[in-house]
């Protein structure tokens, strides 16, 4: 297989992986309001808005923006989809995010979530795993 091949290859099953997980974050309530923001800094597959209690402000309903991460493998022996956002990642991914915060002049809460998608080598679907707060501040 040609290094061509390999990157279309990862490509497809990206971009596979992004839709899977814009219909889980549909099923969960969520509006996708913005796909693959980029900035110097990195790309944020997905921004979302989520309805949910801001225990900050005392517990009440607020819309949250909301930063996900989509990760999909085909098999395991990289390691799982959910095991693929490691120290390294949530750092970029920490970094990337507040620069889309600022960026945008966003002033309510927000937070990262991982949608981890794993299918089998032959490349049938396992499981779409949406993880709320998935990355944390450091």
């Amino acid at each position: 297989m040609s290094p061509r091949a390999g990157a279309d290859g990862r490509r497809a099953l990206g971009n596979t992986g992004e839709e899977l997980a814009i219909v889980a974050l549909r099923n969960a309530g969520m509006k996708v309001i913005d796909r693959n923001w980029r900035c110097p800094a990195g790309e944020l597959d997905i921004i979302a808005h989520d309805c949910a209690p801001d225990y900050s402000q005392g517990g009440v309903d607020a819309t949250w923006l909301v930063v996900v991460e989509v990760r999909t493998r085909r098999g395991t022996i990289y390691g799982s989809a959910r095991e693929a956002v490691d120290r390294r990642k949530q750092a970029k991914l920490r970094e990337v995010a507040s620069t889309y915060v600022q960026a945008t002049g966003w002033t309510g809460p927000w937070r990262i979530d991982v949608v981890a998608v794993q299918m089998d080598r032959s490349g049938h679907l396992q499981t779409v795993e949406l993880i709320r707060h998935a990355v944390t501040a450091a």
